[in-house]
């Protein structure tokens, strides 16, 4: 049978190639797309945070083995599909108004997905307006509001008041974090969390909805 650990192994050797040929071989014994998710691929990413959060490893390992990890992601999801697994929940992620920067929201949109979630990942500057048009889909449980300029994080407030405004920011639970954002800054704004880093926000994410 399939052995997932290696699968795991070289997510976090960052090993993309192997990674998507183990991932094919279990496929292909098989093993289920959930249990080559969640033992393999997801197991991975999960040793990758906590490398991260202990200073192991840093953005560029955390970027190749979130690569890798999607490597064999592209194989599985579409089987996933076919089997009507759900994700954990869903989450809207953006770099909030006036801010261009994206490295850490792209690193916590791959850490969110090694951790079962699925990412509506609605890139750089974005307006309180089109926040609230994507949850008012109601599809989502979860909002990550990125911002690394103190300039900009007035519009982490902005955007929160925009959905107490348009009446949906009870649907939700925000979350906030870039270098600047602190935890006293997160309940200033109202915010129902925050996270220092990448690794972080997956914990962050479980904790404001449980699975």
């Amino acid at each position: 049978m399939a052995d997932l650990q290696k699968i795991a192994d070289a997510v976090i050797a960052g090993n993309r190639e192997e990674v998507a040929q183990l991932t094919q071989a279990a496929v292909g014994e098989g093993v289920g797309p959930s249990d080559v998710i969640n033992q393999g691929l997801i197991a991975g990413m999960a040793v990758v945070g906590v490398k991260f959060k202990a200073n192991e490893f840093y953005v560029p390992e955390v970027l190749i083995a979130a690569r890798a990890m999607h490597a064999g992601m592209d194989i599985v999801k579409p089987l996933l599909a076919e089997t009507g697994a759900k994700p954990r929940g869903i989450v809207v992620i953006g770099t909030v108004k006036g801010d261009l920067h994206d490295i850490g929201k792209n690193l916590v949109s791959m850490m969110l997905e090694g951790g079962g979630w699925e990412v509506i990942d609605l890139d750089v500057d974005v307006a309180p307006e089109k926040f609230v048009e994507v949850i008012s889909q109601g599809k989502a449980q979860l909002v990550a509001l990125s911002a690394l300029l103190t300039t900009t994080m007035p519009s982490m407030k902005d955007t929160i008041d925009a959905m107490s405004a348009a009446g949906v920011r009870d649907s939700i639970k925000v979350f906030i974090g870039g270098a600047p954002v602190t935890q006293e800054y997160a309940d200033e704004i109202g915010a129902d969390g925050y996270a220092p880093d990448a690794a972080s926000a997956v914990d962050k994410a479980n904790e404001l909805i449980p699975a």
